[in-house]
């Protein structure tokens, strides 16, 4: 087979926020092309996009440290004993494959696991299947291995199709391990831009008239600007995790799409509501290599009729023009884009599309035909 992939991107406007915080709750930046931009992380923007397809397909899993601490929660609400309840807990991670998992305080796994959600439930069932070894070896100062460990590991390294899609690193666990099929660039601005800071004031809603002054005051940061966001799916990546299932991955990749497109951090969302959509999305189906064009803004973009969005939809269609002449037109048998801007020349961009739910299914289908994956 052919290898495939979807390109995306998207020029997105985004008013004042702080959609992705550093360590000291500033917006993040970066410094490409000599120039400071904003920056939204990749993980950041990855998370809220899982949430979604997660949520489309009904199969929710989570990345988490706390399978024993929910092992023990789920025995001690069915009536176990504590001390039963967190041995049982403790004995999921240290049954896991040959060697087990490694547990901290409070029964942390040492790493982070990422498991569908169904499977916490089959954990507790295989401690209540061996309720009775556990009690033997509850005072044991080294009891070992108690649950079967093929078991155990069996329902750790199961999938969902956002694990197929996202991928999951697990090295204490052979054969665990699975490469994604999405990457997921850091989103930045297209121009120069740097943090701004907010002085800011609460009111007492209970001071008396005569009392001056604020109950609370303190100062925050946010940033506004146009961002390039860029992702791509290795469809034959995803296909084989899929287990070559083409109905589950036109149904992942359009998923992925729409909530690539259409999701947004939520960091500070209460106090600057910041729910815009892409002015420009452009979808490309590649099958030698994906292609960003986030080069496109290694000149920060200059500002044209007091903002920076046309000028960057203008420099985006302008580097895929080069890229296309560059490339020669091949190994690119789809793209096309969809605009809040009909008036500006994006040919380079491929056929215009009415929405973005037109372009993502002419895309998926473009990729992966109903009648079979593409050969």
């Amino acid at each position: 087979m052919t290898a495939l992939f979807l390109d995306l991107s998207a020029i997105q406007s985004v008013p004042a926020a702080n959609l992705n915080r550093d360590d000291l709750g500033s917006p993040k930046t970066v410094r490409y092309g000599n120039t400071p931009r904003i920056r939204v992380s990749s993980q950041s923007w990855k998370r809220v996009i899982r949430h979604g397809v997660e949520a489309d397909l009904g199969e929710k899993a989570a990345r988490t440290r706390l399978v024993p601490v929910k092992v023990r929660q789920a025995l001690q609400r069915a009536g176990w004993p504590a001390d039963l309840a967190a041995f049982a807990g403790a004995q999921v991670a240290v049954s896991a494959g040959k060697k087990g998992i490694g547990t901290e305080k409070e029964g942390h796994t040492s790493v982070l696991l990422f498991l569908p959600e169904s499977g916490l439930e089959e954990l507790v069932t295989v401690c209540v299947e061996h309720r009775e070894q556990l009690e033997q070896n509850l005072d044991k100062k080294k009891p070992g291995q108690i649950l079967p460990a093929d078991r155990i590991e069996e329902i750790l390294k199961r999938r969902t199709a956002s694990i197929s899609l996202l991928g999951r690193m697990l090295a204490e666990l052979p054969g665990a391990n699975v490469d994604g099929a999405a990457q997921v660039a850091h989103a930045f601005t297209t121009h120069a831009a740097e943090p701004q800071r907010d002085y800011f004031t609460a009111v007492d809603d209970w001071l008396g008239e005569a009392d001056t002054g604020s109950g609370h005051l303190d100062t925050s940061e946010f940033s506004a600007g146009v961002f390039y966001r860029y992702a791509t799916v290795n469809i034959t990546d995803l296909l084989k995790n899929l287990d070559g299932d083409d109905k589950a991955a036109r149904t992942v990749l359009g998923s992925f799409a729409e909530h690539f497109l259409l999701s947004l951090p939520q960091a500070k969302k209460n106090s600057t509501a910041p729910h815009t959509v892409p002015d420009l999305a452009y979808l490309a189906v590649r099958t030698q290599r994906p292609l960003s064009l986030a080069a496109a803004f290694e000149t920060p973009v200059k500002h044209r009729d007091g903002g920076f969005a046309l000028s960057s939809r203008e420099a985006l269609a302008a580097h895929a023009g080069d890229l296309n002449r560059l490339t020669g037109n091949r190994h690119r048998p789809f793209h096309g884009h969809a605009t809040v801007d009909d008036t500006t020349d994006l040919t380079p961009l491929g056929g215009a599309h009415g929405s973005f739910y037109d372009l993502i299914d002419a895309a998926v289908e473009a990729a992966l035909p109903v009648a079979g994956a593409q050969a």
